[in-house]
This record gives C-alpha cells, sequence and structure tokens, in this order.
C-alpha cells in the first residue's frame, strides 16, 4: 500500500478515535466520578495532563490551574478546547509525546493520566519524563485500565483481543502491567488502588497518587 494511502487511514482512525471518545465519555466518567473527583479536585498551581483525549477531566479541576496538555492526536484538540470554554480553564497545548515531554525540568505541580499508559510504547520511558517535570513533592495522579490477574479468563480474553485493540484503539494494549512499572518507577511514596469497572475487558483499573 503506498505511503500516502496508509497515512490517510491512519488519519481517518485517529478521527474516529477521537470522535469515539467523545460520545463514551459520559458513560464512562459517572462510573469514575467517585473515585476522579478526590484524586484530581485538590491540584494546584502548573499541571500537566498527558493524552487528555477530549477534555473530561476539567469537569474536576479547580479553575485557576494552569494546565498544559500534551496531545499527538490533533483530531482531539477542539472536543477539548470547547470543553475548557465549557468549564472556564485556560489551557496550553502543546505537540509531544509521552516519553519526551515538552516541559521543563521541575516546572510542574501535578501529571495527570488517564487512559494513556496503556497506549505508550515505552512505558518505563514516559514515567521518568514524568519525574522529570515534576518538582520535589509534586504528584503523579493516574486513573488506568489494566491487566486482569494472571490466569484468568479475563487476562486470557485480553490477549486475544490485545491486536485488534491496538489497532482500534491507538496502540491500547488491554493486558499491560501498568502498576508493576509505577511501582518501580522510583516514586517516593505511591497510594494506589484496584478496582473493578463494568467494562469488559478494560474493566480492571487502578487509581492512584505517586509523590514525587
Amino acid at each position: 500500500m503506498p505511503a500516502a494511502s496508509r497515512f490517510e487511514r491512519r488519519g481517518l482512525r485517529l478521527r474516529g478515535f477521537a470522535w469515539a471518545m467523545h460520545k463514551i465519555n459520559r458513560g464512562y466518567e459517572r462510573q469514575v466520578a467517585a473515585r476522579k473527583g478526590p484524586l484530581l479536585s485538590p491540584l494546584t498551581g502548573t499541571v500537566v495532563e498527558i493524552g487528555p483525549g477530549t477534555g473530561p477531566n476539567f469537569a474536576y479541576l479547580p479553575r485557576d490551574v494552569r494546565w498544559i496538555g500534551i496531545e499527538p492526536n490533533v483530531h482531539m484538540h477542539p472536543y477539548l478546547e470547547r470543553a475548557a470554554r465549557a468549564y472556564g480553564i485556560s489551557t496550553e497545548l502543546r505537540p509531544g509525546l509521552a516519553e519526551s515531554l515538552p516541559v521543563e525540568d521541575s516546572s510542574a505541580d501535578a501529571v495527570i493520566s488517564t487512559l494513556v499508559l496503556c497506549s505508550v510504547p515505552d512505558l518505563d520511558a514516559a514515567l521518568r519524563e514524568i519525574r522529570r517535570v515534576l518538582k520535589p513533592g509534586g504528584r503523579f495522579v493516574f486513573v488506568e485500565h489494566v491487566a486482569a490477574p494472571p490466569g484468568t479468563w479475563l487476562r486470557r480474553v485480553q490477549g486475544w483481543a490485545r491486536p485488534i485493540n491496538s489497532w482500534l484503539g491507538d496502540g491500547c494494549r488491554p493486558d499491560r502491567e501498568t502498576w508493576r512499572n509505577i511501582e518501580r518507577a522510583g516514586f517516593d511514596r505511591l497510594q494506589i488502588e484496584h478496582a473493578r469497572l463494568p467494562f469488559d475487558i478494560a474493566s480492571p483499573h487502578i487509581f492512584g497518587t505517586a509523590f514525587n
């Protein structure tokens, strides 16, 4: 297939992914609001969000934060901008990737990642970047769907679904043990909760805060 055609097909897939995320956010947020609110509402100062998608987290953030978003899918940007206006939050979108954040060293009071780390190609590099940009004492707040326990039927289904899920979900790996990478990333202190939500292969979740 010619390179231009592959590029166009990827562009259409990313556009469709942005539209789908916008549509499903409402139902998902109803399920996680009780856990997300206490994690995100205390954040202050400079907040960097990795892969903010269509902007669902604006609903939980204080209006006076300085928000910097790193969202490589440009088709998400119009949804983000509309959501920011609706919640009265000033935004700054920067091009970049989780493994190479365009943010200064020790400049962020908080970094947010929700439903992002499943799709980052080099998760350990992304976590090193998060620690680099956080101020001493800053916090990394995360909400991620993760792998089911080894040997379970759901874990096997996650493995079978990974190729198509990755293609449809912009690299998403439903069987990634993300919490293990966070635990060994070198944060000073970690608070983490495992939960099961009604989302089929994406039902196992982690919610938590890591302090730099």
